[in-house]
């Protein structure tokens, strides 16, 4: 989907590192986990957990794991066109849209998600867990479920002109 990431600027955020202790015969044997959110800053963001003896090889496998989840949002100037609650497990997100020049009003990976999807103004609330993985996944899957509004009033049979007459 994008071979040529040379002359697009991904931008990659690492959300969490999770050390792994497995115990062993002769002591404890590490491992690293490492989450990780690829975006355009232009409406298209993907995450990715990679994991490996090493960090910087497992940040390299969750960049990679990312680049090959990237999906397009639905942006509305710099925020989202309506509220929505993501859900993924036991951790739930509130994404609010907010008007210009309120700024991003979100924290740990919430934020690394919308900075990479490219939105600027919006408010967010973490419901439930506040599990990094399950947070993240939440974020992503609540910007994924939005539409334009062009698209639902088209299925509907309507035009906006038609819902702002009557409202």
């Amino acid at each position: 989907m994008f071979e040529g990431d040379d002359e697009v600027q991904l931008i990659e955020k690492v959300v969490h590192i999770n050390r792994v202790a497995k115990v062993v015969k002769g002591g404890r044997r590490f491992s690293f986990s490492a989450i990780v959110v690829v975006g355009d800053g232009n409406g298209t963001v993907g995450c990715g957990l990679g994991k490996a003896n090493q960090v910087p090889e497992a940040i390299r496998k969750g960049i990679e794991k990312a680049k090959k989840d990237m999906t397009a949002v639905s942006l509305h100037d710099t925020s989202i066109p309506y509220q929505i609650i993501g859900k993924w497990g036991a951790g739930r997100v509130l994404l609010k849209p907010a008007g210009p020049g309120t700024g991003l009003i979100a924290g740990g990976g919430v934020r690394a998600v919308l900075e990479a999807a490219g939105v600027q103004n919006i408010l967010t609330k973490c419901l439930g867990s506040h599990n990094a993985h399950n947070i993240v996944k939440a974020t992503i899957i609540g910007l994924r479920s939005l539409r334009d509004p062009a698209e639902i009033m088209a299925r509907r049979g309507k035009t906006l002109e038609d819902a702002a007459a009557s409202a």
